[in-house]
């Protein structure tokens, strides 16, 4: 039965009745949207407020007053504004992971897989400049439990990328510590990579794509010294 079908009856009909359409309660799923909406108007007014500021700068009745709710209202979306910020970093860091993670499923050749996770990390600094500013501000800087967020998704992003190494140079003589630090050593390249993008002139929009071959070019170079290091063999020291 539709809403139409109920309300084309001539007959009275009470407002129970209309609250159901399709079998769902249309109130719930009212109250449903309108608190999902309520809650990223939140996330995005603290990623506004903080553009040039700390997350611990801000207090929770400034982002209330700034969302256009009561500050007793925040309480229904998140418990404090430490774990907003903790929500920040998800809602940050998950699409670039996933994007990555599907470059991974389509893209055969290994330089394919470099150059697409350099373009990918490219286009989300470039669409998402304040989500990567928080990271950034925050990652050494912030409030504790945000810091700790930040770092697991480093490290997740990290262990994702040492599988990938190591599909990328089977065959070779590579320990799992080896692929473990060399994707360290990967992730710091790119984020730093990314500090570089944020201080890009806008009017000199070919800055972006130097640092992006540059960043390209420290992650071949990365696994080209992989297909040359030999975990059994003499210490550094001893060469």
């Amino acid at each position: 039965m539709t809403w139409e079908t109920v309300a084309s009856r001539s007959s009275p009909v009470n407002t129970r009745t209309l609250c159901f359409v399709n079998g769902a309660d249309i109130r719930t799923t009212s109250r449903a949207q309108r608190k999902e909406r309520t809650r990223q108007a939140l996330m995005d007014v603290t990623l506004r407020l903080i553009t040039q500021r700390s997350l611990a700068s801000i207090s929770l009745r400034e982002v209330a007053r700034a969302a256009g709710i009561v500050p007793t209202a925040f309480y229904r979306h998140f418990e404090s504004i430490d774990a907003l910020g903790v929500e920040l970093v998800d809602e940050s860091m998950r699409p670039l992971r996933q994007m990555i993670r599907d470059t991974r499923r389509t893209s055969a050749a290994n330089d394919d897989i470099i150059r697409a996770t350099v373009q990918i990390l490219g286009q989300q600094v470039r669409d998402n400049p304040a989500q990567f500013r928080f990271l950034s501000r925050e990652r050494y800087g912030g409030v504790r439990p945000v810091r700790r967020a930040i770092a697991t998704e480093l490290r997740l992003f990290t262990s994702e990328l040492a599988i990938d190494l190591a599909r990328m140079t089977a065959g070779f003589d590579l320990t799992s510590d080896d692929l473990e630090r060399s994707a360290n050593l990967m992730v710091s390249a790119m984020l730093a990579t990314v500090m570089e993008l944020l201080e890009v002139d806008k009017r000199h929009v070919q800055d972006e794509q130097v640092i992006l071959d540059r960043a390209e070019w420290q992650l071949r170079l990365i696994v080209l010294g992989l297909s040359l290091w030999h975990s059994a063999g003499p210490s550094l020291q001893e060469r």
